[in-house]
C-alpha cells in the first residue's frame, strides 16, 4: 500500500539506539482533534484541540518515546518553529501550538530518552517522503509485553493512506501496546506475547484467568490521522476517536489500565467528501492497516533492552 502524506504536511524523525521522536509537522496550521484512552496515557495539550476551546489551529503533533521525560522533545518542536515563524501570534510573540503523546520504552537499566534537541532534529529531518519502521518514536516500541519484555515481540512506527472522492487520510502510528496484533485477513496473532509453543494469546489468557505468572508493564499505542479533506474541529475530533476502531480490530485486548492510547487528527486542505461517514470508514482501516506494517516491519530487528523483568 503506498503511503501519501498530503500536502502542508511534513513528517520528521531523530532517534538514537534505545529511543525517538517522530514529528508532524503542519507549518500553516491545521484543524486538530484527539481521543485519549487506557489507564496510561501521557499527553501534552490535548485540552486544546476540544471543540469547545478558543483555538482552532495546531502546527504539530510530536509522537515521542521516553514516557513522561519524552515530553520535552515537544519543547524542541516548538523552538523550532518559533524560529521558522511558524504558530499562534500574540503580544508580539510567537507560540506554537504543539500537542502530542509519549509511549514507555525505558527498557534498559539507564535512563534514555529524547529531549528538547531530539525534536528540533525531528524537524529538522521533516519531508513529505518519510521512512517508517525502526525509526522516530518507533525506535524503542514493542508489543505483547504481559509476559516481560523477553517474551514481547519487536515493534515500530507504521503508516497507510487510503484515497476517498479525492481526499486523502493517512495513519500514523507507534504500536507499543500490552496486547498481540491480529492479522484482520487470516485471524491469526501475528506479533505479542510468546510462550514456549508460539503466542500465548494474552486476551484468552486474561479472559480464562490464566494470568498468575503474567506481567503487567507499561505500554501505549499513539497516533495520527492526518488528511487534505476539509474538517471542522468537531468532525477532527470525531475521525480522531473512531480511528481507535481500527486499535480495537487489531490490538487485543486494547485501551487497559496499562495503555495510555492515543490518537489525534489534523486536517489541512479543502477537499469536500460528500458524507462523513467516508472519512470514517477510511480512517478506521487506515489505522487497522498501519498497526499490522508498524509490526512487520519492527519485528524485522531485535529487541534491546537489558531490564529485569519483575515479577
Amino acid at each position: 500500500m503506498q503511503i501519501f502524506i498530503p500536502r502542508g504536511f511534513e513528517i520528521g524523525h531523530f532517534q538514537d539506539e534505545f529511543t525517538g521522536v517522530t514529528a508532524i509537522l503542519c507549518k500553516k496550521g491545521a484543524v486538530g482533534g484527539c481521543d485519549v484512552r487506557g489507564g496510561a496515557p501521557g499527553t501534552r495539550e490535548t485540552d486544546l484541540l476540544r471543540p469547545e476551546k478558543m483555538m482552532d489551529e495546531v502546527h504539530a503533533v510530536v509522537l515521542s518515546g521516553g514516557s513522561a521525560y519524552g515530553i520535552a522533545s515537544t519543547i524542541g518542536v516548538m523552538e523550532y518553529l518559533k524560529d521558522n515563524g511558524c504558530g499562534y501570534k500574540t503580544a508580539g510573540k510567537i507560540v506554537p501550538i504543539v500537542t502530542g503523546a509519549v509511549i514507555f520504552d525505558l527498557n534498559q537499566k539507564e535512563y534514555h530518552y529524547p529531549t528538547a534537541e531530539y525534536g528540533v532534529k525531528a524537524c529538522q529531518n521533516a519531508s513529505r517522503t518519510p521512512d517508517f519502521g525502526n525509526i522516530g518514536a518507533g525506535r524503542g516500541a514493542t508489543v505483547g509485553k504481559i509476559r516481560g519484555i523477553k517474551n514481547a515481540c519487536k515493534s515500530g512506527i507504521g503508516a497507510a493512506t487510503l484515497k476517498v472522492f479525492g481526499a486523502y487520510v493517512t495513519a500514523i502510528v507507534v504500536v507499543n501496546a500490552m496486547g498481540d496484533v491480529i492479522d484482520q485477513k487470516s485471524g491469526k496473532i501475528i506479533a505479542g506475547a510468546k510462550g514456549k509453543g508460539g503466542f500465548i494469546d494474552t486476551e484468552k489468557c486474561l479472559a480464562e484467568g490464566e494470568y498468575g505468572k503474567l506481567l503487567l508493564g507499561t505500554n501505549t499505542t499513539i497516533g495520527c490521522i492526518i488528511t487534505d479533506a476539509k474538517l471542522d474541529k468537531v468532525q477532527a475530533n470525531k475521525l480522531a476517536s473512531i480511528a481507535h476502531n481500527g486499535l480495537a480490530r487489531t490490538i487485543r485486548p486494547v485501551h487497559t489500565d496499562y495503555d495510555g492510547d492515543a490518537m489525534f487528527c489534523l486536517s489541512k486542505g479543502s477537499k469536500l467528501v460528500p458524507n462523513f461517514a467516508i472519512l470514517q470508514a477510511a480512517a478506521v482501516r487506515a489505522t487497522e492497516q498501519a498497526i499490522v506494517n508498524a509490526v512487520s516491519e519492527g519485528m524485522k530487528y531485535d529487541i534491546i533492552a537489558d531490564v529485569e523483568d519483575e515479577e
